[in-house]
């Protein structure tokens, strides 16, 4: 729709169209450059989980192209909706006021035309008195629809560059215990200590001192709060690494004692990264809410600030009551052990037996996070700092400093309990595998299911005697020992009946045996 006063394409000089869409098109091309070769710099690292997450944080950046276009295209309609006075009257952000001619205005309009929006206020103007002909108002103004684009764009910026962020210096902090991982293993290949007798006082234990003596021992009140101060400092000390790692390996990786678990670890968190990234279709219906909520006086703004900030103290206490937990099963059976201290990974340790529950909540509370510091930032930009919808400096200062926090916290304590207290379900990720044992286990469950298809349709045609019965599939946490058993004796039945078969099938096959995770090793 054509503005009175303005200048339409069939007006502009050629050279002005042809050097501001280079402009716009060397933009695009230079960011379409610099995704692809990070992308390209991923997977020479062989770093795939991270390489997927920009995969999605490109799917988001289609996804919001596809918003602006819609936005583009349909604005005139959508400013062309016209709904009775009554109802635009209602629940506004901003209230209005009466000036001399009698017209209502909002304090943040009139900052907004100081800026120099005076082409979108006349198209505004336009979609206006288009609807005042008929004693209605727009249901969305041009200028409404421009500001809510803006805020989408910014929305899903912050929220990209906040998860990087947090996964950066968490990132950076679970490398820390490297060292940790390495003196362990030292002293697993020192032949002098392998050969030793050693015996364990558990009350004496450092795992147990720090989490089980004289905290909840009688009251268990007095292990949670424990377990919410403990989140603030040394959240993760090398005891609680040792231990949990112990855990882990003889819980799954049995036959593989110099299993290296922070690596494995590492792996795990970046595949966990890419589903952070993201913007799931709950999160949109947060942001949908909450810009429902934003009514003058409600100071739904403030409020909100609250809940990444209370789920967040959850989620860390949580986490911290499952390492005090774990302490606690051990104390409480046991005086002295022979060998190391030992902990036993479960998922009654977590909410709803489903450790995968944490990883939801952590998405929500980056999410969260991240909306709150995007309606400010577009706020200050787009309004001004003094804008009725910013709010009094009272209730501003405190949703910076929650932000702040937030972002610190979740980066430097609950991203890295996250990382290593998961790993204390009954199950393991399929991070524990390198990618090309990945690939080698889905080969060879592809075959065997093949094979097992074939077997079932020669039985079926030329049965020689009692269908044997299905035997049930193995619990999620199997060991991986049982399922190479299970491949093998399925192996040496079709010996017997398709050896043509079996001989084929050798050029693609390994020797079967024990295989350890993360390494290969038979």
């Amino acid at each position: 729709m054509a503005v009175a006063g303005e200048t339409t394409l069939e007006y502009t000089p050629t050279w002005v169209v042809a050097a501001v869409c280079t402009v716009i098109v060397a933009i695009s091309f230079a960011v379409e450059r610099i995704l692809h070769y990070t992308g390209k710099y991923l997977k020479k690292k062989d770093q795939k989980p991270l390489y997927e997450a920009l995969q999605k944080i490109k799917e988001e950046l289609m996804l919001l192209g596809f918003i602006s276009l819609l936005l583009a295209v349909s604005q005139d309609r959508i400013a062309r909706i016209c709904i009775p006075k009554r109802y635009s009257d209602d629940w506004l952000p901003c209230k209005k006021i009466k000036d001399d001619s009698g017209e209502k205005s909002t304090s943040h309009f009139q900052i907004f035309i100081s800026q120099g929006g005076r082409r979108l206020l006349a198209e505004d103007s336009a979609s206006t008195s288009y609807c005042a002909k008929r004693g209605k108002d727009p249901l969305l103004s041009t200028t409404a629809l421009h500001h809510l684009h803006i805020f989408i764009f910014v929305l899903a910026v912050v929220h990209v560059v906040f998860c990087v962020l947090t996964i950066v210096f968490g990132g950076a902090k679970i490398r820390q215990w490297k060292s940790w991982e390495d003196a362990i293993s030292k002293k697993e290949y020192d032949p002098e200590e392998v050969l030793k007798t050693k015996f364990t006082n558990v009350q004496e234990h450092d795992f147990i001192k720090g989490r089980f003596r004289g905290v909840g021992k009688r009251v268990n009140l007095l292990g949670w709060v424990h377990s919410f101060f403990k989140q603030f400092y040394a959240s993760v000390t090398r005891s609680d690494y040792t231990t949990l790692r112990l855990g882990f390996i003889m819980m799954h990786c049995r036959g593989n004692p110099k299993f290296n678990f922070h690596k494995y670890m590492i792996r795990a968190l970046e595949a966990d990264f890419k589903r952070v990234v993201g913007i799931s279709w709950y999160l949109w219906i947060f942001v949908v809410v909450f810009l429902l909520l934003n009514v003058y006086g409600w100071h739904a703004y403030f409020w909100i600030a609250f809940v990444p900030f209370i789920l967040l103290l959850a989620v860390g206490t949580k986490l911290e009551h499952v390492i005090t937990q774990l302490a606690h099963e051990v104390a409480e059976k046991h005086v002295a052990i022979e060998g190391d201290l030992v902990v036993k990974p479960s998922d009654d340790h977590f909410w709803f037996h489903r450790p995968q529950i944490v990883l939801i909540l952590i998405h929500v509370i980056l999410f969260q996070n991240s909306f709150e510091l995007a309606v400010f930032f577009w706020i200050w930009v787009q309004y001004g700092f003094d804008s009725c919808i910013m709010g009094r400096l009272g209730f501003i200062i405190p949703r910076l400093v929650i932000g702040v926090f937030v972002q610190f916290l979740c980066s430097y304590s609950t991203l890295p309990l996250y990382a290593i207290v998961t790993q204390m379900g009954s199950s393991f990720k399929i991070a524990i595998f390198d990618e090309h044992i990945q690939k080698g286990l889905v080969g060879w469950a592809k075959k065997a299911k093949q094979k097992k298809g074939f077997k079932t349709n020669a039985n079926g045609h030329n049965q020689v005697g009692p269908k044997e019965e299905a035997s049930p599939p193995p619990p999620p946490a199997v060991q991986l020992t049982q399922v190479v058993k299970k491949d093998q004796d399925q192996d040496q039945d079709q010996d017997q009946d398709h050896d043509q078969e079996d001989a084929e099938g050798k050029k693609g096959n390994v020797a079967v045996g024990e295989i350890h995770p993360a390494n290969g090793s038979k």
